[in-house]
């Protein structure tokens, strides 16, 4: 498990301590062209830069390439010439058709929730959470004592970065799934103090790490809560219909205590998010009352029509093939590395190199882009302050050419 943030004190302020506790790595890493690449064309996952330079791109998310499916961009052609670009509208006044029946089907994926699209995952958490925790959705009923939103620390940014709104409707309290122990004794005493709980996680870790989540249900229901897992990075992975690591966890279904956050945006191929709720009286809610729904714009037109193709292709069980292609990609990729990097033998499309310091990352990274493999680079806050990670974003379009060039390349110390 990575340590995505230090420990914070009271009252710190986290993002001045954030922007002092940070070293020039990543800086140096932009200076070097070892990051913030600009691409002009693309080939599957070879890509033209900016400098007429080809390379092979380990950095993109969209982990089944879907993006580039002949359906998927005959779709938002036919959207793009029959209603334009963009319709500059909140959902709430007016609505393209096709956004209807990508909920639709969505709701069919995952067995009769109701799914609600948003332009991306962080506007779900930001519509979601706060009415959620206010005890507004009617599935989900919360204590007159309110509630205590339980933060784990390798939750993405995009739902830390929340915490200030969460603490103004309910306690905040972070906890790490390392120490179970410990966490339990918070969940007893939020209990105590009549609160509900909202534990709020990750589903497949966009650096590294998959949580166990079927222990973070039993927790919620037994200390009379619930859970919200963002499992962006694992919608469209595994499933025969696509629905991905959360779901498939739970046995095809998603559980009357669980809420899910999923993105379009990575292995579904399009651009977007969603979020799927027990009942349609919930989307309601969510519809009328979402800050990012109703004062904020809608997805581009194009991309709705090719969301609504994914999600045909979904539903109809036409990922098989591509899901076979990523995993096998990985198990390569685990096998010629060693099974030495992080998240190597799990269900999982990332792989993370670890350094004990920041140089030997930036090194690392300088010597993949000099072979023409492109990769990301992190460092603090997203790994602990003085070290390094080298991200591979694996995909179904990589070729055994390519797997095994990253591999030779990286040359793991660890």
């Amino acid at each position: 498990m990575l340590v995505l943030t230090q420990k914070e004190e009271p009252g710190t302020n986290w993002v001045r301590s954030r922007v002092d506790r940070t070293t020039d790595a990543l800086t140096r890493a932009f200076e070097h062209g070892l990051t913030g690449h600009v691409f002009v064309k693309r080939n599957g996952k070879t890509v033209v830069l900016a400098d007429g330079t080809e390379a092979v791109e380990f950095t993109s998310c969209s982990y089944l390439g879907l993006e580039t499916h002949s359906e998927i961009i005959a779709a938002a052609e036919r959207t793009l010439r029959r209603t334009g670009v963009h319709f500059a509208s909140a959902r709430t006044r007016m609505r393209p058709a096709e956004l209807d029946e990508l909920e639709s089907i969505l709701g069919e994926i995952y067995r009769g929730n109701s799914v609600t699209c948003f332009t991306s995952v962080s506007n779900v958490h930001l519509s979601v959470l706060p009415l959620l925790g206010s005890g507004t959705l009617p599935s989900y009923p919360v204590s007159g004592a309110g509630v205590t939103f339980f933060v784990e620390r390798t939750a993405h940014a995009s739902i830390q970065v929340l915490r200030g709104i969460l603490q103004q409707i309910g306690e905040v309290d972070r906890f790490s799934v390392d120490e179970i122990e410990v966490f339990v004794d918070r969940l007893e005493r939020a209990r105590s103090a009549g609160r509900t709980p909202i534990i709020l996680v990750d589903g497949v870790g966009s650096m590294g790490g998959l949580i166990d989540i079927k222990v973070l249900l039993d927790l919620a229901e037994v200390h009379g809560g619930y859970l919200y897992v963002d499992d962006a990075h694992g919608i469209s992975i595994t499933g025969p219909q696509g629905g991905g690591y959360a779901f498939e966890e739970f046995g095809r279904t998603l559980p009357r205590q669980v809420i899910l956050a999923g993105s379009l945006s990575k292995a579904f191929g399009c651009a977007g998010g969603f979020g799927a709720l027990a009942d349609e009286a919930d989307s309601r809610v969510v519809r009328r009352f979402g800050n990012p729904l109703i004062f904020g714009g809608p997805i581009a037109l194009p991309m709705v029509g090719a969301c609504l193709a994914s999600a045909r292709l979904h539903v109809r069980g036409g990922l098989a093939g591509l899901q076979d292609r990523l995993w096998r990609n990985v198990s390569r990729f685990d096998a010629r590395t060693g099974g030495a990097l992080v998240n190597a033998g799990l269900r999982s499309p990332i792989r993370g190199a670890l350094f004990a310091t920041e140089e030997e990352a930036l090194e690392t990274a300088a010597r993949l882009r000099r072979a023409g493999i492109l990769v990301t680079p992190a460092f603090y806050p997203t790994v602990a302050r003085g070290t390094g990670l080298i991200r591979f974003a694996l995909s179904a379009l990589h070729t055994e050419e390519h797997i095994d060039a990253a591999a030779r390349d990286l040359r793991p110390t660890a």
